[in-house]
């Protein structure tokens, strides 16, 4: 299969392979740097970051490669609902979980739910450290931003869960568009409608796409080999990106609890949950997914977060698995260890091999 393509022309790669840009935390600049000197691009997902730390990874990343990469954000990083949130909810909400923090004999944390968006001061970092590549999830950038980009020279790419959010991004003049299917790990990242009314497949969004834009396409969510990328470009895409993949690599920092909750049989069993974070992500389940339904009301993004985190860190020191959060795909059947170059070696071989 021939590996030049729409988005190896336009990022300037030599394959049509990306590293998704995995937020909290799990990104680094070794991981990036392997993919994007393996002729793929690298990715950093920073939505977790200040913009000083933005510049920080950025000249790191610049002292490990020369090659293309990019530097994902979130136009929405603060729910909306969380403005003027009460005292009283709050309260009565964090009751809901206090039988899990009891569980690890850690007590409740203390909340302020007034967290200010960071987007739009992490935008200019982003235009200070000119990466080849910003691309972003939760909505589109205001149309100065986009503007800003291209009088840069840096590319764009939106992220869209449904054809509606896919002709929204190329109606703004984005410069490609990631199909993310619903099979893909993370949080998923719909803007117009709640996700879980956007879950529609990797391969039938990026048909859906493919059918009514023109902007290229990058298909996202199940795909972790070569196979699965020669799949996606026979159906239209223009490059593939994996996430979970990446995240077992030797690079990657993931722990290894996580790592190894990836590569056993627990990773059958994935489920979409809001539980975690306040916004709905794939993840191999647990107690409190399992405990906690999706109808049931959870603090907004990123409080629930914020409330979490305690609680994650605990489950950790303690060896709990039961209440650790381990993002994944819903294809992480057979996945290999190694190294990230290792790993960007082998899909090269098995998806454009003659």
């Amino acid at each position: 299969m021939e590996n030049q393509t729409k988005i190896t022309a336009l990022l300037g790669i030599r394959y049509p392979i990306l590293q998704g840009p995995m937020g909290g935390g799990f990104s680094n600049a070794e991981l990036l740097a392997a993919v994007s000197n393996a002729g793929g691009l690298g990715s950093f997902g920073a939505y977790t970051l200040t913009p000083e730390q933005i510049l920080a990874v950025d000249k790191e990343i610049k002292s490990k490669t020369n090659k293309p990469y990019n530097i994902n954000l979130w136009v929405s990083d603060v729910d909306d609902s969380l403005k003027d949130y009460s005292a009283e909810k709050l309260d009565k909400l964090k009751q809901l979980f206090k039988p899990y923090f009891d569980s690890l004999s850690i007590p409740l944390p203390d909340l302020d739910p007034n967290i200010p968006s960071k987007f739009l001061k992490q935008v200019e970092a982003v235009f200070e450290a000119r990466p080849a590549v910003f691309s972003f999830i939760f909505g589109i950038p205001p149309k100065e931003i986009l503007d800003e980009a291209r009088r840069l020279g840096i590319k764009t790419v939106g992220a869209a869960t449904t054809l509606d959010e896919g002709l929204a991004l190329e109606q703004a003049g984005v410069d490609a568009i990631v199909a993310s299917g619903f099979e893909a790990g993370g949080h998923r990242p719909s803007f117009l409608k709640p996700a879980h009314q956007s879950l529609t497949g990797t391969f039938a969004l990026v048909q859906h796409l493919k059918a009514k834009i023109k902007t290229p396409v990058i298909a996202a969510g199940g795909i972790k080999d070569g196979k699965g990328i020669k799949a996606a470009l026979t159906l239209g895409a223009d490059a593939a990106q994996l996430g979970t993949a990446f995240l077992v690599t030797e690079e990657s920092n993931a722990t290894p609890t996580h790592r190894t909750m990836l590569l056993s049989d627990e990773a059958r069993y994935t489920v979409l949950s809001k539980s975690l974070t306040g916004r709905m992500g794939r993840m191999i389940r647990n107690r409190i997914s399992e405990e906690v339904s999706y109808e049931t009301e959870v603090l907004p993004f990123p409080l629930q977060s914020r409330f979490m985190g305690p609680l994650r860190e605990a489950a950790q020191a303690q060896g709990r698995t039961d209440l650790g959060i381990f993002w994944s795909g819903q294809n992480a059947v057979n996945l290999k260890a190694g190294t990230a170059a290792e790993l960007m070696q082998s899909l090269i071989n098995e998806a454009f091999a003659d």
